[in-house]
């Protein structure tokens, strides 16, 4: 059995004589990562036959949804995860302080913001629904899980049918309270057609990251404006704040103008602005500003009515930008090829290169 999407799942459960009960049962013992022979009932009292004979073979299947290739624990409580999906291709997860987890929706991103390392190497494929709520599962085995954050690489936005099919199973069986799910985008308006019609309606976070159009190349043609105000109606719909998400990049979206242009936006809106401090790339331009003058800019804002908090991003002392472990792991193995073609084989363990630690400072919440 080889699956990506939970429909596949449930198909297969089906052709084997599984009824609703019996597939919402081990979709949520899979997904909260527990045992399917939890419970007190012998499976033999109300299991069909052909799908209890089937249940090993199954769970290995779910199981193997992914492997941990590396894992990247960080001083403020976070851990980063390398995993491999079973084509071979990788992504990461994040295990966040406060019981949540940031999970990829796909391998790559087509939106090609300009500071982002995951935007350099273009969309290479989809992240399938079931391999999605195996990230949820495998935190699971490592740390308790209240929030699912879809932050990590990819546009959720471009892989509408496999993230809402996650989010469905998460905020029911999987037992995610609907507002802990919360539905990343630079914006799409697909997103606003059909947040509203699911069973499971999750938070929204807008990654807005200037009040101008050049850091988001690729992102889908709507104005600021347009995409504030399509989102002030889904805040009204759900009763959820929109949370704004801005990367506060030194000299360039930290200035007075962008900060004015801020205001215009947000004023009087149903909105929560996070200001996240750059993860700093080697490869890329961008620089982070002060912490100082990152809180002086939270300052001004929650002065002028617009609710603000300042947090670090997490897992910054282990390289934690999104598509960074990805892009150092596939650099190890083509050091790895090169060498190999005049060296012995040398470990996995030797090729990687060394983690650098620094201190963290905590969040500021004003």
């Amino acid at each position: 059995m080889a699956f990506q999407q939970i429909s596949e799942i449930r198909n297969q459960l089906r052709c084997l004589g599984a009824r609703p009960a019996h597939e919402q049962r081990i979709l949520r013992l899979w997904s909260q990562a527990k045992s399917q022979n939890s419970g007190s009932r012998p499976l033999e009292s109300f299991m069909p036959a052909a799908l209890r004979q089937a249940l090993p073979e199954l769970t290995d299947s779910l199981s193997s949804l992914l492997r941990l290739q590396s894992t990247h624990p960080a001083e403020d409580g976070s851990v980063r995860w390398l995993l491999a999906l079973q084509d071979g291709q990788t992504l990461e997860t994040v295990g966040l302080p406060r019981d949540g987890v940031c999970v990829s929706s796909q391998v790559g991103c087509a939106v090609g913001c300009v500071f982002c390392m995951t935007g350099k190497e273009g969309l290479i494929r989809q992240v399938g629904s079931a391999e999605i709520v195996a990230q949820v599962a495998f935190a699971r085995l490592h740390r308790a899980v209240k929030k699912v954050v879809f932050m990590g690489m990819g546009e959720p936005a471009h892989n509408l049918d496999n993230v809402l099919e996650a989010i469905e199973v998460l905020g029911t069986v999987g037992n995610i309270g609907h507002k802990s799910l919360v539905f990343s985008t630079v914006g799409d308006s697909r997103v606003f057609e059909r947040l509203p019609l699911g069973l499971v309606k999750p938070a929204l976070a807008l990654s807005l990251h200037s009040t101008r159009a050049e850091l988001l190349p690729r992102a889908p043609k709507m104005t600021p404006e347009e995409l504030v105000e399509a989102a002030e109606i889904y805040a009204q719909q759900t009763g959820y704040p929109i949370q704004y998400q801005w990367t506060l990049l030194e000299g360039v979206n930290d200035t007075k103008e962008e900060i004015e242009g801020i205001v215009r936006l947000l004023k009087g809106k149903y909105a929560l602005m996070n200001m996240i401090p750059y993860n700093s790339v080697d490869d890329l331009p961008f620089r982070r500003p002060s912490w100082e003058r990152a809180a002086e800019i939270a300052r001004t804002l929650h002065r002028q009515g617009i609710l603000t908090k300042l947090r670090n991003s997490a897992g910054q002392d282990v390289e934690g930008g999104c598509g960074q472990l990805r892009a150092r792991h596939l650099q190890a193995e083509s050091s790895s090829n090169q060498r190999n073609l005049s060296k012995p084989l040398r470990t996995l363990q030797a090729l990687e290169a060394p983690l650098h630690f620094v201190k963290a400072k905590p969040a500021t919440f004003l």
